[in-house]
């Protein structure tokens, strides 16, 4: 894997690789396919019983790793513990908030209640692991880092784990879903491009994951070797700091400034606009990217037509930073992770180039991933590149998460660390979550990703397109949510 897991708690970070790491051991009520679309898990059915109600039939024969018969005792444990985790860089509440109540109809049978009507939330519980009833509501992230939580219905069983760099699994021979297919998984953690493709090459290791751009023509081309691809869901992003004051951005010669120049829209679209999509998909991708002007790619529920990648314009950019009252530029860091997305340094620093153009002073700060996304959750940067995976197949999430004004009671704005608020946005939203009609909801978030863009809320660059390399003795499944998992990958036949 090229990103390491910040935690092995299932309920501690919403991040893929987090996700990807725990899905061998914990499972959700309901799964998910390749593209994304719900499938009975470890509950068999659900049906709304009436506006603000939800019911579940879980499946019988399902065991936890310790021998213990899974029931609906374990989903009200994990649905109370999910708000509870401390210090969560990205809390999973975002997908338990609208749940007031939980009701024990029987063992297999649990019944949901929802403040208001929210025809969503079968699909954000394919977000939510289980875990044991047995470990209380207040079992720490540590104990699931240690090893003494991760214990689960999945098809595997960890066996050792060292945080940020590997993990191992051996079989659950007892899983409900059939005989997995390995005895044993060796799951690395290995951020570097070149050492990663080496360790591929050398046999070090069967498969990788984000193989680099720049190695995929020759990869193809190399005996024993073949390359698995799927296009993302995720999209890749820059989100401007909007408070009042922010701590990265100067004058063009280090001078402090009275106000944050994000909060001028004419800032922000010169920034944006003097970004070349086109030309970073093609050169710095390879082609493995497609520009786009809005978090859902195209062909998704929630994708706006009319709402194209921002045009590059960077005449047009130097006349609206003059016009905002910036003729000589502004110095502006941009913090970017170095191990998280597809060549995400590589981009970062073609766009400080790009942005050096107009008269911006780039600081282009670059860090691993486990550093970036502490800077971001305490909201210590001014302009980062970043990420959102839009697992669920549809853009709800990533819109309460990462637009809307922040507000824990309804577990909105989670990741919103730069506190933008929109009050229009906010309020179609409220109206989306509780629209049952899929024609009129996604028509409402069309609206709000043409809102958001027209504000130019945040900087929409493209999205990936996932890309595996593994031995010719294996075949694997592609997912859209970019998640590596061993259950994907079988014996070639």
């Amino acid at each position: 894997m090229a990103a390491p897991a910040t935690s092995f708690d299932p309920h501690y970070h919403t991040l893929t690789p987090n996700a990807a790491l725990a899905d061998h051991v914990f499972e959700s009520l309901i799964d998910r396919t390749p593209d994304s679309r719900p499938v009975p898990g470890t509950a068999e059915s659900w049906k709304a019983i009436d506006d603000l109600t939800w019911e579940l039939k879980l499946r019988r024969g399902v065991t936890w790793h310790n021998g213990e018969p899974f029931t609906a005792e374990d989903v009200v444990n994990t649905l109370a513990r999910v708000p509870k985790v401390a210090n969560s860089p990205g809390s999973y509440a975002i997908y338990t908030r609208s749940i007031t109540r939980v009701e024990v109809v029987d063992p297999h049978t649990v019944r949901l209640h929802t403040d208001k009507v929210h025809p969503l939330l079968p699909t954000d519980l394919t977000q939510v692991a289980v875990i044991w009833r047995g470990l209380g509501d207040e079992v720490s992230t540590s104990d699931f880092n240690g090893g003494k939580a991760a214990m689960g219905t999945g098809p595997y069983r960890l066996e050792r784990y060292d945080h940020g760099t590997r993990a191992m699994f051996v079989r659950n021979d007892a899983y409900w879903g059939g005989r997995p297919t390995w005895e044993r998984v060796d799951y690395r953690m290995i951020p570097s491009n070149g050492a990663r493709v080496a360790a591929l090459r050398a046999g070090d290791v069967d498969m990788i994951d984000s193989v680099p751009t720049q190695d995929v023509a020759g990869l193809e081309k190399e005996s024993g070797l073949h390359i698995s691809r799927a296009n993302s869901l995720r999209s890749i992003l820059m989100r401007y700091d909007m408070r009042e004051q922010t701590p990265y951005v100067t004058g063009p010669n280090g001078e402090k400034l009275e106000k944050n120049p994000f909060l001028d829209r004419r800032v922000r679209e010169a920034l944006s606009i003097a970004i070349n999509r086109k030309g970073i998909a093609d050169r710095v991708m390879s082609g493995a990217a497609n520009p786009t002007g809005q978090m859902m790619p195209e062909g998704t529920f929630g994708y706006a037509p009319d709402v194209a990648p921002p045009p590059y314009d960077p005449a047009r950019a130097k006349r609206l930073l003059a016009e905002a009252g910036f003729p000589d530029g502004l110095q502006i860091t941009l913090l970017a992770p170095n191990n998280r997305y597809v060549n995400d340094s590589i981009i970062a620093q073609t766009i400080g180039q790009m942005w050096a153009r107009i008269g911006v002073k780039p600081v282009v700060d670059t860090m691993p991933s486990s550093v970036f996304f502490s800077r971001t959750a305490q909201q210590d940067n001014s302009i980062a590149l970043s990420g959102w995976a839009n697992s669920v197949g549809e853009p709800s999430a990533g819109m309460r998460g990462q637009f809307a004004t922040r507000d824990r009671s309804k577990g909105w704005g989670s990741v919103n660390h730069t506190l933008y608020s929109n009050k229009e946005f906010d309020a179609l939203l409220t109206r989306a979550l509780e629209t049952v009609d899929d024609e009129k909801r996604e028509a409402l978030f069309q609206q709000m990703s043409k809102l958001i863009a027209e504000d130019f809320a945040y900087i929409p660059l493209h999205h990936q397109v996932n890309l595996w390399a593994l031995r010719d003795t294996l075949q694997h499944t592609p997912r859209a949510d970019e998640m590596t998992r061993a259950m994907d990958v079988k014996p070639r036949g």
